[in-house]
């Protein structure tokens, strides 16, 4: 199976070859992802690796690597990421913490092997849900530990999974712990052949973030340049997938009309970056008055209407001055995206009928009333939906409070991951 595998992966990479060569910011990282990365710099100390894809797993690593930092002193932290975005932000989040920072490899042999040798590392940390069968089996070929952390399984990954159930059986023995982020998550992995003996539940590192000074001082930059107070009521979508934005702009059109005393403003932050352009043109063909955060600083930012978030990693300092979160790719069958960010920053929290990608989370707020989720609707329907919803919430404070205190108190009870994760570290890295 493994030769077949490869066989697609060479294919595969072949199809896409022109293609990457004609992205500039992908030509220029495709020998570090064939394994030609910079040599690590002399140390004493065993390195530890620790893979994060993109914005979203890099966001989540940050009380792991405080937590490996703090506990395991006698080891260095070595970082990579598979997207440019996860790169950028990775190397301003970690970088007091990390001895080094590079593309993951694609996962060839020559490419996995090559990285290895250059890196050494005593464990790879590979976060959620990065089973690359040639760097598992690598890895563990030269005595490397491997662990999967925040690890998580979908229902589908599952069903996709076994149709394959040999191999992966025999990829996941080869990994010597995984900590799932809920017991719903274990049991799938059980399903795929995991032992007991490699399997652990320690619960979703998401639950323990916070803000940090840089992102308190940019939540007060936002706030200033954008005249965003009390008054101004701040309407964030977080993460939109398209269609999205058109109906979260037509549900503004239709609040014009709800009987709010003052229109409230909407900043929509699109989840990938490559449609910043295309929203800001459905913005400007909105005939609201809207800027760009990325643009110069203007008059016009205090009195916009609508504001496009077009950064990276900016997102969670936004979060605290909104007064309803909604969390977008769930209109669409996509999924949906982390709610756990505007639940840290006490917020009222909106989504759509698709949340599959973080069910457990979304029926636990629901449970508890942390969270407001619409029904399953038809397209022509979701802009009056939201502007109820958002109409309901605007007008009544003591339900905002409720439903944001509520999903505050289950993050704080939720949290403890990243602690459990690296004891449980520790304990197999450390002998």
């Amino acid at each position: 199976m493994l030769l077949l595998y490869n066989f697609l992966l060479y294919i595969g990479f072949l199809a896409l070859l022109p293609r990457l060569i004609l992205q500039k910011e992908y030509r220029s990282t495709l020998r570090e992802r064939l394994g030609h990365i910079p040599t690590p710099k002399k140390s004493n100390k065993k390195t530890v690796w620790l893979h994060c894809v993109s914005v979203g797993e890099t966001q989540a690593a940050r009380p792991l690597v405080n937590q490996l930092i703090q506990e395991l002193p006698n080891h260095r932290l070595v970082i990579s990421t598979t997207t440019l975005t996860g790169q950028k932000l990775a190397r301003e989040l970690f970088e007091n913490q990390a001895d080094m920072f590079f593309y993951f490899p694609l996962d060839f042999p020559f490419s996995v092997r090559r990285t290895l040798q250059r890196i050494k590392p005593e464990a790879i940390l590979l976060m959620e849900t990065e089973l690359w069968f040639n760097l598992i089996n690598e890895a563990s070929k030269n005595g490397v530990k491997i662990f999967v952390v925040n690890a998580r399984l979908s229902e589908k990954s599952v069903r996709g999974y076994r149709l394959i159930k040999r191999t992966m059986k025999k990829i996941l023995r080869k990994i010597d712990l995984i900590m799932a982020q809920s017991e719903t998550d274990a049991k799938r992995f059980r399903l795929l052949g995991v032992k007991e003996q490699n399997l652990i539940t320690t619960g979703n590192l998401k639950f323990d973030q916070s803000l940090n000074e840089t992102e308190h001082n940019l939540s007060r930059y936002f706030a200033d340049r954008f005249g965003i107070d009390e008054q101004n009521n701040l309407i964030l979508a977080a993460s939109t997938h398209d269609p999205e934005e058109s109906w979260l702009i037509e549900a503004l059109r239709l609040l014009q009309n709800s009987g709010l005393s003052k229109l409230p403003r909407l900043m929509i932050a699109p989840r990938h970056p490559e449609r910043f352009d295309s929203v800001a043109e459905q913005m400007k063909l909105s005939g609201f008055w809207f800027v760009r955060r990325s643009s110069l600083e203007s008059p016009a930012d205090r009195n916009s209407t609508l504001i496009l978030l077009d950064s990276i990693g900016e997102l969670r300092a936004v979060m605290p001055l909104a007064k309803i979160v909604f969390v977008g790719g769930s209109l669409i069958p996509h999924g949906g995206q982390n709610i756990l960010e505007a639940a840290i920053a006490k917020k009222p929290i909106v989504t759509g009928f698709y949340t599959m990608n973080f069910q457990d989370i979304v029926n636990e707020f629901l449970k508890n009333n942390a969270l407001i989720q619409l029904p399953k609707l038809e397209k022509d329907s979701i802009p009056a939906a939201l502007a109820e919803v958002f109409a309901r919430l605007l007008n009544d404070q003591l339900m905002r409070d409720e439903i944001a205190e509520n999903a505050f108190k289950l993050m704080a009870s939720s949290r403890g991951a990243s602690i459990r994760s690296v004891e449980a570290l520790k304990s197999r890295i450390i002998e």
